[in-house]
């Protein structure tokens, strides 16, 4: 059962992840590149921006894990790097050795969430990822922060069999008065590994709302580790994504199956 008649509105969304193929080994070879790097793909006839890091030592040999980034609604726009800037992308530049992995950030456009098409874009920006990067579909993480957040709990109960590990970070299934979307999400999220952040004094996303995520999830039967900083505000971001041990639980998950 698809997510349809909630939020997200995605009928035919879907996720492949493809294996790049090895080259002869006559052939030449060339170091790819690595960094912060400037992409763009076509959807529905429009143009998007976005973002990949790839680590220094990146070895195609090797198949690695890839974490899917969804951003704060500050970071909305079409320059493909803004959303690099904040949380994650920081946490990057600070210390990119914390992350052996390749981080896929695609941006939301203006006035839009991570739903419907953005939702389906970021799917898109993880697919073209896995066509130039030799990536592993059971290592295939998820997060986001504020509005990001929300996106993370809405696309990993759309496509919970895909995630091996979610991790919101004050985030919400939904900002304004509980329509019991927490309680219709909590069930397919009961198999996924997840770990949800958030602070005590946040005046942007209540933290009642993580709590209510949190809570349903338990009450279906799922066993997700929930973190409260009792004197963090909004931006508990750079804690979490600075924290090696958050980067050593994510990168640990796999899902099951070869």
């Amino acid at each position: 059962m698809l997510l349809s008649g909630f939020l997200i509105m995605l009928p035919t969304l879907t996720l492949n992840i493809s294996t790049p193929q090895t080259p002869p080994a006559d052939a030449p070879t060339s170091r790819p590149a690595t960094g912060f790097l400037y992409k763009t793909l076509t959807m529905d006839g429009q143009t998007y921006a976005y973002c990949v890091f790839v680590p220094p030592d990146y070895d195609p040999q090797q198949p690695w894990p890839v974490v899917l980034f969804l951003h704060g609604s500050g970071e909305r726009g079409d320059d493909g790097f803004l959303q690099t800037d904040v949380g994650l992308g920081r946490a990057l530049r600070r210390n990119h050795r914390r992350v052996p992995a390749i981080v896929v950030m695609p941006q939301c456009r203006p006035g839009q969430l991570w739903v419907g098409p953005m939702a389906v874009l970021a799917l898109r920006c993880l697919e073209a990822t896995s066509h130039e990067y030799h990536l592993d579909p059971r290592r295939i993480c998820l997060t986001g922060l504020s509005m990001g957040g929300q996106g993370a709990w809405l696309l990993a109960a759309e496509l919970p069999e895909r995630f091996a590990a979610v991790a919101p970070v004050c985030g919400f299934a939904e900002l304004g008065p509980s329509t019991g979307m927490a309680e219709r999400l909590a069930p397919r999220l009961t198999k996924v590994p997840i770990r949800c952040y958030h602070g005590a004094l946040d005046k942007n996303v209540p933290v009642e709302k993580s709590r209510e995520m949190v809570a349903a999830i338990r009450q279906a039967g799922g066993n997700v580790a929930y973190t409260e900083f009792p004197d963090g505000a909004h931006d508990i971001w750079d804690r979490v994504y600075e924290d090696p041990q958050f980067w050593r639980w994510l990168l640990e998950q796999r899902r099951p199956g070869s």
